[in-house]
């Protein structure tokens, strides 16, 4: 038998759901949610594998207007995504009227490639509101394949299946057939951490947040993690120790809940705050955290 294999990339603006669909359609929390906007910096590989099929999709930061070195790193991501995928998923919702960057519209209309525009959200909206956003995107995307979705419930995801496996090229799989990610177990740690900063803190505090997982100690029923949370201010570092501690305890008792989930073992969890004066801006401190 023939088998299938091809990058379908996610792109669309901040919090229309991206990072839910990556997961609903991976059927495993790879990329973390939020009801903040650029939740997501890096782009991430989710590899779904059957017998006669891997599709390798990826998230991608929302499309931003750049005010931090930080945010032109992220579209480039984006953009990167747009060169190398076999499929476009271009990810909208009832309460956006156009999409948030008009010049990744524009390269969207331009491509060669099968576009599915979906219009997610649907279980927030009324019938009229709906059919209203299906006939400006059919405008405006009219070669795309455009369909209503709810990510988070699960509606249509299985009508994006099939309009996936139908476009995607006959190749032999990129990767092995075991893998769920290109990214290594620190990568994923950490973005549970950083989940727990945006949930927990408000404002400038989860944008200026970085972690880094300084140590990694893999043991068959105990795993030991020692996280660093960096910030830029000595202002923002006493906002996410908290008063006697509370707010630092709080984040690294829900990711190490969730963090063992993900790796299967106990785990023991340290976290410290240091402060790395304007990290966001800087080419070379960008480069040293992953960006």
């Amino acid at each position: 038998m023939v088998h299938k294999a091809g990058f379908v990339n996610i792109v669309g603006s901040p919090n229309v759901g991206k990072s839910t669909l990556m997961n609903q359609l991976m059927g495993e929390k790879l990329s973390i949610v939020t009801s903040k906007a650029q939740t997501t910096r890096h782009r991430i590989l989710g590899i779904y594998n059957d017998e006669n099929a891997q599709i390798v999709f990826s998230d991608t930061p929302g499309v931003v207007n750049a005010a931090y070195k930080l945010h032109e790193n992220m579209m480039e991501s984006v953009n990167t995504s747009l060169r190398d995928a076999d499929v476009l998923l271009f990810i909208t919702d009832p309460f956006e009227t156009e999409t948030n960057h008009k010049e990744t519209l524009e390269k969207i209309k331009k491509l060669k490639i099968p576009v599915i525009c979906l219009l997610n959200k649907m279980d927030l909206s009324d019938q009229e509101k709906m059919k209203e956003r299906l006939d400006y995107w059919k405008k405006e995307l009219p070669d795309a394949i455009i369909f209503p979705i709810s990510a988070l419930h699960g509606f249509n995801i299985e009508g994006v299946w099939e309009e996936i496996l139908k476009r995607i090229p006959f190749n032999p799989p990129y990767f092995d057939k075991d893998q769920i990610s290109d990214r290594p177990m620190r990568f994923f740690v950490s973005e549970i951490i950083r989940e727990k900063i945006f949930i927990h803190t408000k404002k400038e505090i989860p944008y200026a947040c970085q972690v880094e997982i300084e140590e990694y100690i893999e043991g068959d029923e105990l795993t030991k993690i020692r996280a660093l949370i960096i910030v830029e201010r000595n202002s923002q570092k006493g906002i996410i120790i908290g008063k006697g501690g509370e707010m630092l305890k709080r984040i690294g008792k829900e990711a190490r809940k969730e963090i063992e989930k993900f790796v299967g073992t106990k785990v023991f969890l340290e976290t410290f705050v240091k402060v790395d004066k304007n990290w966001r801006t800087s080419d070379t401190k960008l480069r040293k955290y992953g960006y």
